[in-house]
């Protein structure tokens, strides 16, 4: 799945274009190294996000194309 679309899916960031914009302003990377919106991501990678001064570092954990709110955070695991 695209990093842009994970992000969105996992309700991580809350729209796909602002989670297009992070990536391209290189405030994402993924397994240590900046990615762009079009990286494809699986199971175990590892995505950093900075917002602002704060950092934001999950796991992935699962993959889906949709998914209900309650579910979303069962994607990813904070670290």
């Amino acid at each position: 799945m695209r990093l842009d679309k994970f992000l969105k899916v996992s309700r991580l960031i809350k729209r796909r274009t602002v989670a297009n914009e992070a990536c391209d302003a290189g405030r994402v990377a993924v397994n240590g190294s900046a990615a762009k919106a079009s990286v494809k991501v699986k199971p175990g990678d590892i995505i950093e996000i900075q917002f602002g001064t704060k950092a934001v570092k999950v796991e992935v954990l699962d993959i889906q194309e949709t998914t209900k709110k309650e579910e979303a955070k069962d994607l990813f695991r904070y670290l």
